[in-house]
């Protein structure tokens, strides 16, 4: 029990910061596992620098999560609907747009990308993340304003995360997936189309002119050919013999 209580109590700070890298690194484990499942992983084996980086992210990202919701229950202290109300407000219109872009920040950082670069990422995904946001965080939130105690509420929060963060890695990956893998993700070959016409056109249209010429034919509609007499050729155009 002292144990407990340290973590919970004095320690709690880095009770959230642990929880939060272990958490993500769980979720991007799990995403991992789905990835192989679908066979479109984009490596032959588990990426573990993938989830050492979102390990690292997750523990960059407890202390404000820590300090944040601490600050939300001194700023508006109580559990009436009306307080619980503006505590999720808050959350969706501060906490999760500062989480996002923080998430693609280190995230990209990490993986070597320039802040111009994780910054653009970040403009691209966060429509779709935030309107996942709302749709699961805000009852998430009701729960853990309503009836979770204080001290509990991050650690709350990091087991609901388990599945934002798949979700959040998914996101993050999707364009390093192996596409190739599955052909419905793959982009169309307009050189393989063009083959597939060719090869529906007839073996004739692979056949050169001049051999057609050699044959005894020619495109204008001559005949052609040493065996054929000048009068026959006159004869085909029209003209007078």
């Amino acid at each position: 029990m002292g144990l407990l209580g340290a973590l919970f109590g004095r320690r709690l700070w880095l009770t959230n910061t642990v929880s939060c890298g272990a958490l993500l690194a769980a979720g991007d484990g799990i995403q991992q596992l789905l990835e192989f499942q679908r066979g479109v992983h984009a490596e032959e084996h588990y990426n573990w620098k993938r989830t050492g980086r979102m390990f690292a992210v997750g523990l960059s990202q407890g202390p404000p999560h820590h300090l944040w919701y601490t600050w939300l229950d001194r700023w508006l202290p109580g559990r009436s609907g009306r307080v619980v109300r503006l505590k999720i407000l808050a959350d969706q219109l501060v906490a999760a747009p500062f989480f996002a872009v923080t998430f693609f920040l280190g995230a990209g950082l990490l993986e070597g990308h320039t802040v111009a670069r994780s910054l653009q990422e970040f403009q691209m995904k966060f429509p779709e993340v935030y309107l996942f946001d709302w749709a699961i965080w805000p009852p998430t939130q009701w729960i853990n304003f309503r009836y979770v105690p204080e001290p509990y509420r991050v650690l709350y929060v990091n087991v609901v995360t388990v599945v934002w963060d798949v979700f959040l890695s998914y996101i993050k990956h999707r364009d390093q997936l192996n596409e190739d893998a599955d052909p419905s993700c793959a982009a169309p070959d307009p050189g393989a189309a063009g083959g597939a016409a060719a090869s529906r056109a007839g073996p004739s249209a692979d056949i050169p002119v001049p051999k057609l010429q050699a044959s005894g034919w020619d495109p204008s509609g001559d005949v052609t050919g040493p065996a054929v007499s000048d009068e026959t050729r006159r004869r085909q155009r029209g003209q007078p013999s």
